[in-house]
């Protein structure tokens, strides 16, 4: 099985692909995983060798994923588990998965669900009933996401704890029908794929075409007002939020808002600038009438903490208020919510944030953060056309200079829907959230950018942003 991408998943059967498993074996649970006792030659053979079959990932002679496959009673979940049969629903036959290991530098989902749809493939065609795995403690959520059932207690070390799983091989063929990740594509859907390397439109979440296209309801009543308040909750436990208001427009309108909520503040403030996205904030902040001065950083790089704190301290009026983009995706720059948090509150600042390119993409903490954007088609993986803005909870607001579209304080009033809110926006809004795991979704793109940063260093071309603030995304 192979695909346009030069990888191929087959069974092992080549001594050079055995040697590598042996040298990968050792690299992942040796090294990284520290589970056998390190050796000079790096190379770690694992006891059932022999009877183990190895579903392999190879680009060209180079091994980049493996796992291994065993049905030899005892399985070595018998010698961790007592009765193991006790733990599990009634079989026949069983097969054992052990020793999923990727290749750090290749470490995405096209080579871990490739893997794991020929180990399906190879145990529908044996037979077997169930088949177990012990999944890493750090990867439980994505063993889920594929089918397997957690069972029994933790096994192996403290430095090194696995948890005993398993999944029937029914469910794992019906699995492959509805999976986005593991259904099998023709040759012709291979030849045919598209990558958009673009801004958007971003690849959406399971389920969310089939919400969006569900009948429309009205947003005055009591189930759309109970799914908003749900979604809104939702939205704030992602990102440690007080509350968020959800409303119908881009990005560029959420910021909008964000600035005329800023000119209810008094005093001056600071706009920080380190690309495109912070010279629209800019331009917007200008365009709001705001009173403020502009910190830059050169593009590619983040803010100095030492050139910030002067530029706070040394004005002779203190600024009240700082407004800056967390993701300068224009630079690839993810810029230290920490640091600026630590400062603004040090100095009794009110911070604001665009979190549009960073919220559902990478980890975002807003605790203490006095505004921020986002929007539904970005990060979070579902269609255009929703914004949303956080805030604190002594958020100025209600003021009658404020247009009422822009006014937050209606939207408290009115629980969070003042003016008409598409259901089937909201709807397609909580299909993403509901079926994306955050986590795993950020780790699976941490590792996706790192291996296309690699590509690219590999033929020769340039990453703007320094290594030590990249966005991981």
């Amino acid at each position: 099985m192979s695909n346009h991408s030069g990888l191929e998943f087959r069974i092992a059967s080549e001594s050079w692909e055995f040697e590598q498993i042996h040298a990968l074996n050792h690299a992942t649970f040796v090294d990284e995983i520290p589970q056998h006792e390190r050796n000079e030659n790096k190379q770690l053979i694992d006891k059932f060798h022999a009877e183990n079959t190895y579903v392999i990932c190879v680009r060209g002679r180079e091994l980049l994923g493996m796992i291994a496959l065993r049905d030899k009673r005892p399985l070595s979940l018998d010698g961790k588990l007592d009765d193991l049969e006790a733990w599990l629903p009634p079989f026949e036959t069983i097969l054992e998965y052990r020793l999923l290991a990727v290749r750090k530098a290749y470490r995405n989902s096209a080579i871990f669900s490739g893997i794991m749809k020929k180990a399906f493939e190879l145990a529908i065609q044996g037979g077997y009933d169930l088949a177990v795995i012990s999944g890493t403690t750090r990867q439980t959520r994505l063993y889920r996401h594929l089918g397997f059932k957690p069972f029994g207690p933790l096994v192996g070390t403290p430095d090194a704890p696995y948890q005993p799983m398993y999944i029937d091989v029914a469910g794992a063929t019906a699995l492959r029908k509805r999976s986005l990740i593991l259904k099998s594509k023709s040759d012709d859907e291979e030849k045919h794929s598209r990558y958009n390397y673009l801004p958007g439109p971003v690849t959406v979440a399971e389920g969310v075409m089939a919400a969006c296209a569900a009948p429309a309801e009205s947003h005055r009543g009591a189930a759309f007002m109970a799914r908003v308040d749900k979604v809104r909750d939702t939205l704030c436990a992602r990102v440690n939020a007080a509350r968020v208001h959800i409303l119908t427009g881009s990005g560029t309108l959420a910021n909008d808002i964000v600035a005329a909520h800023i000119a209810l503040l008094p005093g001056r403030g600071l706009v920080l600038v380190n690309g495109e996205f912070g010279k629209r904030l800019r331009d917007q902040a200008t365009r709001a009438g705001l009173a403020f001065d502009v910190v830059e950083a050169e593009e590619g790089d983040t803010f100095d903490p030492e050139m910030l704190e002067a530029s706070i301290t040394r004005r002779q009026t203190r600024p009240t208020w700082l407004w800056a983009v967390h993701c300068e995706t224009s630079t690839g720059v993810l810029n230290d919510i920490d640091m600026l948090r630590q400062r603004c509150r040090q100095h009794g600042l009110k911070l604001c944030l665009d979190g549009i390119s960073s919220i559902g993409a990478c980890a975002v903490d807003l605790r203490d953060v006095y505004l921020a954007t986002a929007v539904s088609g970005k990060g979070i993986a579902s269609l255009p056309g929703l914004a949303m803005v956080f805030s604190r909870d002594d958020l100025v607001s209600g003021d009658r200079r404020l247009p009422g579209y822009f006014d937050l304080a209606a939207y408290e009033a009115s629980h969070g829907v003042p003016f008409t809110l598409s259901s089937n926006a909201l709807h397609a809004l909580q299909a993403a959230l509901d079926n994306s795991d955050w986590p795993c979704r950020f780790a699976r793109i941490a590792q996706w950018s790192e291996a296309t940063r690699r590509e690219l260093e590999a033929i020769g071309l340039s990453i703007l942003a320094r290594p030590d603030c990249r966005a991981p995304h």
